[in-house]
């Protein structure tokens, strides 16, 4: 199996199909996160996209010609490959597809996917009956078989007007998966629980207590798990985010549901992480239809929520427990607190006013052994870094937690 290296560069190759269009926002996202984009393009290519729009979002020639591709000893389909993390093919067609698979070398591109010291991830795109035909499936078979990564493909409306599975998926689901192909797999193997976002307790059909969690934190903590290779259940209050990439969710909007979903599935997990900012309060009785407003004082009688996370703690063969700390003041002695008092190793700590809703956080990680601040950072890295540590502290397996 070829290593993994952190993504810096890789090779965006483009086959002949209407799906090429959307290739050059998958540029646009590559080179926004600082990653260089070698563009190579078959001649079916560039009759859908021009490669000088290419050239103009990667910021480097494009590569379209086996005779003419850039390098002065003539082995381009050698060089280009060389320091590159990745070879990605979107679209990849069902005749390159094919092409691949049998091991078939006709042009640059096809070339340089036998050439490559790096990963192939192919984005297929194609009519239904083409990805549903037996002989591309075998071609697909056989190319998972050798190694190669297959994106999808989706289902979804089609370019000739039929509505099936063979749609390549969108460019922010590409870019993911490959971001994601070159993370390390410290995970791999494991499942975790994940909750995330706020919960809404009713007060009657229309109004409820909730507060400003956007679940941007439980959802980075999610996409890194699986990233890092386990299988993720996320359990998630009222969001407005998209589903991360190769994870399972689950919605719910009260504490009470959101309780009664991690219990339903904790067997098996190895880490149950609590992000989401859970309501501490619920009305006793909620009103069944909306409460009028007058010009007297509404009194409403509260109960405590469940408390998920020392719930899970206190289960006999607990998996391994993290919570997130929402503090205004104090946070450091707050947190390491309530770590205590609900029992669990790790405790992550972040001042609420900077936290909800924002794109970045800063944390600070109180164990046994103190409090170890974080600095600043956007929430998918601190997210990866998290689940980082979170893998290295993990017992090994048939080990209890602390042993």
């Amino acid at each position: 199996m070829m290593e993994t290296a952190p993504l810096s560069r890789i090779i965006l190759g483009l086959t002949g199909g209407i799906a090429a269009y959307k290739a050059a926002e998958l540029t646009r996202l590559f080179v926004k996160a600082d990653i260089a984009v070698d563009v190579c393009m078959t001649a079916a290519a560039c009759r859908f996209i021009a490669p000088l729009t290419l050239q103009a979002l990667s910021g480097r020639p494009v590569l379209t010609d086996l005779w003419h591709s850039g390098a002065d000893n003539g082995m381009g389909h050698i060089n280009l490959s060389r320091g590159a993390n990745a070879v990605v093919v979107a679209p990849a067609s069902a005749d390159f597809l094919a092409k691949i698979a049998n091991g078939h070398a006709d042009d640059l591109l096809s070339t340089l996917t036998l050439a490559r010291d790096c990963p192939l991830l192919v984005a297929p795109a194609m009519n239904r009956q083409m990805w549903a035909n037996a002989a591309n499936r075998r071609n697909v078979a056989r190319l998972v078989a050798d190694g190669v990564v297959v994106l999808g493909p989706g289902t979804g409306d089609q370019a000739c007007g039929e509505t099936g599975e063979g749609r390549m998926l969108e460019p922010e689901e590409i870019f993911a998966a490959v971001v994601a192909s070159t993370q390390p797999k410290v995970l791999g193997g494991r499942r975790l629980l994940v909750t995330a976002g706020p919960t809404f307790e009713a007060i009657d059909p229309v109004r409820g207590i909730t507060n400003t969690s956007s679940g941007k934190m439980g959802y980075a903590i999610a996409q890194a798990a699986a990233e890092a290779g386990a299988a993720v259940t996320l359990v998630t209050g009222p969001t407005q985010l998209a589903t991360p990439m190769g994870i399972t969710r689950i919605d719910v909007v009260s504490a009470a549901a959101m309780s009664a979903a991690v219990d339903a599935n904790l067997d098996g997990i190895d880490a149950f992480i609590a992000v989401a900012a859970v309501a501490d309060y619920t009305p006793v009785s909620p009103a069944t239809t909306k409460i009028k407003k007058s010009g007297a004082p509404l009194t409403i009688t509260l109960q405590p929520t469940v408390d998920i996370l020392a719930t899970v703690a206190a289960r006999p063969n607990a998996p391994y427990c993290v919570g997130f700390a929402a503090e205004t003041n104090d946070i450091p002695r707050n947190a390491d607190e309530k770590r205590r008092r609900k029992k669990v190793p790790l405790m992550i700590a972040n001042r609420a006013q900077d936290a909800f809703g924002s794109d970045d956080n800063e944390v600070i990680l109180c164990d046994d052994a103190g409090a170890h601040p974080l600095p600043r950072m956007d929430k998918l890295s601190l997210a990866r870094h998290l689940i980082a540590e979170i893998a290295r502290r993990l017992p090994q397996r048939g080990r209890p937690p602390g042993q």
